[in-house]
């Protein structure tokens, strides 16, 4: 690889050190590198359709995005940046993270296995959800962790009449549903007492928040299956409304009779494998260090 763009997330790299490192090593290599700073509030990144970066910014030609943040920060680079199907690698600097593989004392390790084309990549399965009010689609988006519906305002218990391909499932009250990607299965879905899936895998998982009722338990459906999720009238017929997000961005109202449906997306994102460390491993050392 010669060409690359870097993603910072300035609120884990405040002082940019790490971010200069990279930038230095490469182009000391003879590498083209372009730097976009990312901020959370304000500035030029605050704007347009996009939270990290507009692809339109990235060079052409170039062959690798790096990512310098946490898992949050790969996720939404790789949600900005999908239409130009660019490889990512995540480097750490947050403090969990199962996507952003390279912790910083690795950064030049890294580099070298990239300039030397030793990696691997790994595409990874990406959801497409449409929101729909009074049978007319209102929002489409697509997410790569999760695309999850949580109740708003007062604590109370929502219905959710869930379907799959057309056919019931079952209705659950409860908070909110998740709907994750393999790659989502170890986020908030995994926080909510669902399963944890290869990321490889080509599968949905349907996991509900906060159930109230001892049976509840998550469903693995195949990736080719598509989600229906309907906000159901309430225990007392009230107009109750939700939030949709796509990967925590992007809060989309739904009241009662709105409905979500879910599915596979076509588009995936490219994940950079540097190590030879297994996911199982990966797992293993992330879950007996927290």
């Amino acid at each position: 690889m010669d060409k690359f763009y870097v993603i910072t997330n300035s609120e884990k790299d405040k002082d940019l050190r790490t971010t200069r490192r990279i930038y230095d090593y490469l182009r000391e290599h003879g590498k083209a590198c372009t730097v976009r700073e990312y901020q959370r509030k304000g500035g030029e990144a605050g704007t347009g359709d996009f939270r990290y970066t507009d692809e339109a910014w990235i060079p052409e030609g170039t062959e690798c995005i790096l990512v310098l943040g946490g898992d949050g920060t790969l996720i939404q680079a790789a949600r900005d940046t999908v239409n130009r199907r660019i490889p990512l690698l995540g480097i750490n600097l947050g403090t969990l993270g199962y996507l952003a593989e390279i912790e910083t004392s690795g950064v030049g390790d890294a580099l070298d296995s990239l300039m030397a084309e030793q990696y691997t990549i790994e595409p990874r399965m990406m959801l497409e959800g449409r929101v729909y009010r009074e049978g007319r689609e209102t929002v489409q988006d697509i997410a790569l962790n999760d695309i999850v519906v949580n109740r708003a305002g007062a604590l109370r218990i929502i219905d959710y009449e869930v379907s799959v391909n057309g056919e019931p499932l079952n209705r659950y009250g409860a908070d909110g549903m998740i709907i994750s990607t393999p790659t989502g299965s170890t986020g908030y879905s995994l926080s909510a007492g669902g399963p944890i899936v290869s990321p490889m895998a080509s599968m949905i998982v349907v996991t509900p928040i906060c159930p109230h009722t001892l049976a509840a338990r998550s469903i693995v459906l195949s990736g080719e299956d598509r989600v229906t999720i309907r906000l159901g009238p309430g225990h007392r017929a009230e107009h109750e409304e939700v939030f949709a997000s796509f990967d925590g961005g992007g809060s989309v109202p739904m009241a009662t009779g709105d409905y979500v449906e879910i599915e596979k997306s076509e588009k995936t994102v490219n994940i950079l494998k540097i190590s030879r460390i297994s996911f199982l491993e990966v797992l293993r050392n992330k879950m007996n260090g927290n």
